[in-house]
């Protein structure tokens, strides 16, 4: 059995998330998660909320609320929303625990113990208009290298260069859009990136069957202008894993919490503590994968998330690990996804526009919305989503592919056979074809999700259920009932036995149509298949089955039409 140790981007705290969100990260992981766990591996699957900095006190604020009352509310509502769309995490932690406090704060005293810490004296950009200093992020301008005029003072996203607040051209508060901006002095603690240049180019160069959009970045990272830079670890905050030197206080940093960036990454690990607090188990059941001196050598590691995550995990993370001198498990494959833009334009948290994954799952149950995410995972450039596309998808795919599959099968069964698994005939070459087509068609179909090739994989599983339908119009069991009850017998059981097929191959993209179909047979054999052969007489002569309710039903123009309006602009 193999070991998989599988991580998504973790979501920010200050808000619910829109399904741009969701296809960059926490779904394809869900996927993978579920395909490893149907094949028999063993998976640890951890994800959290990522819940410090400044953004998560302003939205605290905003909300009239402390900042930890309103991390815990936002955490469960996240956590509900995550349920509702069957993601299958191991374990949803928070970046507040105290794990993930103990272990920032070890990691920073093992990273100042080798020499890779640095104390600087800075100036930093203070708003007398907010009466603070601002994070990075919190400070907008043009960006001195492509003139995107919302740049932020960490990061460029148009050309996703790094930056410093004072390389910004024209710069302003992002909280409050004041100009009044003054340089002032203040202490901060910087991971020595710099040194670690060698080793994480070493580590990146090694991994030759990461895919190229993952790559290009780390690259572009460690090698553009001036090459990898050194990183600060620190801010001036209130809300944060507070500044310590392993258990020790830090002198000149009282006051001052680590950088987001610094512990966010940490809580992958801390989460996997957690999960062992909260379910019973001892520090060994958690090491056994995040450390390679206790088990963790046998686990393949892999890591979800949008493009503009890639920076952090590619270098400033592993840095970290492989800085700390410990035999922390790094990762071995990172899955990254370019952008899902919305119906013309983009996704928007601030102006409400697009679908966020709440208001999804109030017009529409989760496997609607996973099959097209999925389907058009924007995994080798930017995809979008539209209505026609989402409509077009949904009806066509789901509701006349497979769903209605499943009803024409088992309505014409209880008709003419009743509600058990028919006797009679034998199967022909006709039959004999459509195992081997179907062996073929599986085996392409793990092949890509091994590879985690998302879209690939979904095409591949759609072309298995066409294959059921092709079956069926050339067999015509409805037809061949008039002259030979006996063979039309036999192409419904094997007709029968691909509901059930399909039950399970189809249930890490849509893992409750596939229960609702499983429970429809009257299968709890939920096993994934090994050949076609033995799939199609699975379901035995004289087994019970039900007429399963409409698995998916279709989309209107009408419902089309008004979501279309409902979602262009501000959110309710």
């Amino acid at each position: 059995m193999a070991r998989h140790l599988i991580t998504s981007a973790i979501p920010y705290i200050n808000g619910i998330k829109h399904l741009g969100n969701l296809v960059g990260s926490q779904l394809p992981a869900d996927l993978y998660a579920r395909y490893l766990r149907a094949r028999g591996d063993e998976v640890m699957f951890l994800c959290a909320t990522d819940e410090h900095g400044t953004p998560a006190e302003l939205a605290a604020a905003k909300a009239g609320k402390p900042v930890d009352e309103f991390c815990r509310e936002m955490h469960a509502v996240q956590s509900e929303i995550a349920d509702g769309f069957r993601l299958s995490f191991d374990h949803f932690g928070r970046s507040s625990s105290p794990q993930n406090h103990r272990l920032t704060q070890h990691f920073a005293g093992r990273l100042a113990d080798a020499g890779l810490i640095r104390e600087v004296s800075e100036k930093q950009v203070y708003s007398n208009a907010d009466g603070r200093f601002l994070p990075d992020r919190y400070i907008e301008g043009t960006c001195p290298n492509c003139g995107y005029d919302k740049a932020r003072g960490d990061q460029c996203e148009n050309c996703t260069k790094q930056l410093d607040p004072t390389d910004l051209i024209d710069p302003r508060s992002a909280i409050s859009g004041s100009t009044d901006l003054e340089v002032r002095e203040t202490k901060h603690l910087y991971l020595r990136q710099s040194d670690m240049r060698g080793k994480l180019q070493e580590w990146i160069d090694s991994k030759t069957d990461w895919p190229v959009l993952t790559t290009s970045i780390a690259k572009k990272w460690l090698n553009d202008g001036d090459g990898l830079q050194d990183r600060g670890i620190t801010r001036d905050l209130d809300w944060g894993i507070p500044v310590k030197k392993g258990t020790e206080d830090w002198p000149g940093m009282e006051g001052k919490v680590f950088y987001v960036w610094f512990d966010a990454p940490i809580e992958y690990i801390a989460c996997a503590g957690e999960w062992a607090e909260a379910n019973g188990k001892t520090n060994a059941d958690w090491e056994r994968w995040w450390r390679t001196d206790k088990g963790a050598d046998d686990v393949r590691y892999t890591q979800f998330m949008g493009k503009d995550n890639v920076p952090f995990h590619t270098l400033s993370f592993p840095a970290t690990i492989l800085g700390s001198g410990e035999p922390w498990k790094l990762v071995d494959y990172i899955k990254s996804f370019n952008y899902l833009n919305y119906d013309g334009g983009q996704f928007s948290t601030s102006q409400g526009r697009g679908v966020f994954m709440d208001q999804a799952l109030e017009i529409l149950p989760a496997d609607y919305w996973r099959w097209w995410l999925l389907s058009h995972a924007p995994e080798s450039s930017d995809s979008e989503f539209t209505w026609e596309n989402f409509q077009g998808s949904v009806n066509k795919d789901l509701a006349d592919v497979l769903g209605n599959f499943a009803s024409r099968v088992t309505k014409f069964c209880r008709s003419k056979f009743g509600e058990e698994v028919p006797d009679g005939g034998t199967p022909g070459d006709r039959e004999a074809q459509l195992s081997a087509a179907l062996d073929s068609g599986l085996a392409e179909y793990q092949a890509h999700m091994d590879a985690i090739e998302i879209r690939k994989a979904a095409n591949a599983l759609r072309a298995l259920w066409v294959l059921g339908n092709e079956y069926l119009q050339d067999a015509a069991p409805w037809a061949t009932f008039k002259e030979d009850p006996q063979t039309a017998a036999m192409q419904i059981r094997t007709a029968l036995n691909l509901i059930r097929f399909y039950a399970v191959i189809s249930s890490p993209f849509i893992p409750d149509a596939s229960a609702q179909l499983l429970t429809a047979m009257h299968s709890e054999n939920a096993t994934w298949p090994t050949d076609a052969a033995s799939a199609l007489s699975a379901l035995q002569v004289g087994h019970a089955f039900s007429v399963p309710d409409v698995t998916f039903r279709k989309i209107t123009d009408e419902e089309r039409e008004s979501w279309q309006e409902r979602f262009s602009g501000t959110r309710d």
